[in-house]
């Protein structure tokens, strides 16, 4: 992968981004998880690269399968724009599944395609063999699906929990409260521990941020902080991903009432 990004990206973004990439596990494209699950990986399938196409197929092929559902766990195009090249292996008349009403986002810019339908939380989906069940789990989007596997008890929380780092919030209040009651492509082996040690970071710093914020306005004499302010004093310099962690939390910190946010 790193040959596109030296072609995509310049500068300090490039860097980051092979950073980031550098720390990510060797996953293979197609692995055997269980006697029930086979883990096809997506290649990015919103953009548009081709190798998803292919690699559906020959497992498909392989596995003398056909796709009877396809379940997705929430609006952004990195998880929908591979959809319209799946009903090609499919049984017909196959029905999508779709989480939308009542949980949908007003700010999603991805409407439902036609033959998508509603999923609701609690929803089960029954193969020969399989059970799934949908817990509706918002945090990384507001309309986030996680799926249980009936019969081996385990939990697919896709974005939701990453065992690689911590995914992108849009609420953190509600993701928060979603890991208390419930890995992405890597199965993670301990997902409570998991779990705890995320809340943990973003406990931790929801506990920081108003004892900082009160020295700022004990050494300004002031009543209004930046986030950059706040990121800088917490962090130094090292601003990037922190900004976007320390909005998270004040949102939430907003919602409860103990800070207030303005628009500069």
């Amino acid at each position: 992968m790193s040959e596109p990004i030296a072609k995509k990206h310049k500068g300090g973004y490039r860097q980051i981004i092979e950073s980031q990439l550098s720390h990510l596990p060797n996953i293979a494209d197609v692995e055997q998880i269980s006697s029930r699950l086979i883990r096809v990986l997506g290649q990015n399938a919103g953009k548009g690269i081709p190798e998803w196409t292919g690699l559906i197929s020959s497992v498909l092929a392989d596995s003398n399968f056909a796709l009877s559902r396809i379940l997705l766990t929430h609006w952004h195009g990195d998880h929908t724009g591979g959809v319209p090249d799946l009903p090609s292996h499919s049984a017909p008349s196959m029905p999508f599944g779709r989480l939308w009403n009542p949980y949908h986002h007003p700010q999603s810019t991805n409407t439902p395609s036609k033959g998508q339908r509603p999923m609701m939380d609690g929803q089960v989906f029954k193969v020969e063999g399989a059970t799934i069940r949908a817990v509706h789990a918002p945090g990384h989007s507001q309309d986030y699906m996680c799926f249980v596997l009936e019969e081996e008890n385990a939990i697919f929380t896709g974005n939701n929990v990453l065992d690689h780092g911590t995914a992108t919030v849009e609420q953190l209040s509600s993701w928060m409260e979603s890991l208390r009651t419930m890995g992405s492509h890597m199965v993670i082996q301990n997902l409570p521990r998991n779990i705890e040690a995320q809340l943990t970071s973003k406990t931790r710093r929801e506990m920081q941020i108003p004892q900082v914020l009160a020295r700022l306005k004990d050494a300004n004499a002031r009543r209004r902080v930046t986030v950059k302010e706040l990121v800088h004093e917490m962090h130094g310099n090292q601003l990037g991903d922190e900004v976007r962690r320390m909005e998270e939390v004040l949102r939430k910190l907003a919602e409860d009432g103990s800070v207030v946010l303005e628009a500069l």
